[in-house]
């Protein structure tokens, strides 16, 4: 749905042309600048939950290495599904 390619529109003319930045936005990354400088980010909402997902993501794998790299016992399969009445 998405490619790589980036569109640049000023904060002004985003205004201006809200409907055109929108359906712009569906198709690719709009980046809205004021005074030349970075303002925000337009991107569709399917994009955006694509980005939250990954985001999320990324946050359960880091919570998951930070998770294995404490130290401590190790707790036998078999006791946790005991312990959770899974047997």
């Amino acid at each position: 749905m998405y490619d790589s390619t980036v569109a640049t529109m000023n904060v002004s003319d985003a205004r201006n042309h809200l409907l055109d930045a929108m359906e712009t936005a569906r198709t690719e990354t709009v980046f809205l600048q004021r005074r030349g400088r970075l303002a925000g980010v337009l991107v569709s909402p399917e994009r955006y939950e694509q980005l939250m997902g990954a985001l999320e993501d990324a946050e359960d794998v880091a919570a998951f290495d930070a998770a294995m790299a404490e130290e401590g016992p190790n707790i036998p399969w078999d006791q946790v599904k005991s312990d959770l009445g899974w047997e």
